[in-house]
């Protein structure tokens, strides 16, 4: 027995022997750490995907409203605008538009604003082609039409 442990304690000796005699590890040198920070930042290439990091709560907004818009008309939305009149000329229809900020603009076939233009001017109605920004949906533009009289005055 006392072979077996004399056996058994010998290992034990050696290995604390062995780890008193081995010296303390040094820091790490600095040349891989600045090697690292010099890598290029990686990019990434959606090749016609959608980013994955925007938030699909917002989309199929009609426009992007986050930075300034120019002044006047062409800075407002078609949802914003509301038609006050129509006017016939030599020429065609003009169509009378109120905006946001309370003011009447006379607007033509083709005019542009922030969401889309004035795609054609009729007697009683005008209609608009609206740009769709949605990455998701498969149509671009859509057509709202606003009309000079209510719904419920039509059907009279």
């Amino acid at each position: 027995m006392t072979r077996l442990a004399l056996v058994l304690t010998m290992p034990v000796v050696v290995t604390i022997g062995l780890a008193a005699q081995q010296p303390p590890p040094q820091p790490p040198a600095t040349a891989p750490v600045e090697a690292v920070a010099a890598a290029p930042a990686f990019t990434y290439d959606p090749a016609g995907r959608r980013d994955p990091f925007i938030s699909l709560v917002g989309r199929g907004s009609s426009a992007d409203t986050s930075g300034a818009r120019p002044a006047g008309l062409p800075g407002m939305l078609i949802n914003e605008v509301s038609l006050k009149g129509i006017m016939k000329e030599r020429s065609g229809f003009i169509a009378l538009v109120q905006g946001t900020d309370k003011k009447t603009y006379a607007v033509r076939q083709g005019q542009r604003l922030l969401d889309g233009a004035v795609k054609s001017i009729t007697a009683d109605a005008v209609v608009f082609s609206q740009d769709v920004n949605d990455p998701l949906s498969l149509v671009k533009q859509k057509e709202v039409r606003k009309s000079l009289r209510s719904g419920e005055e039509n059907g009279g």
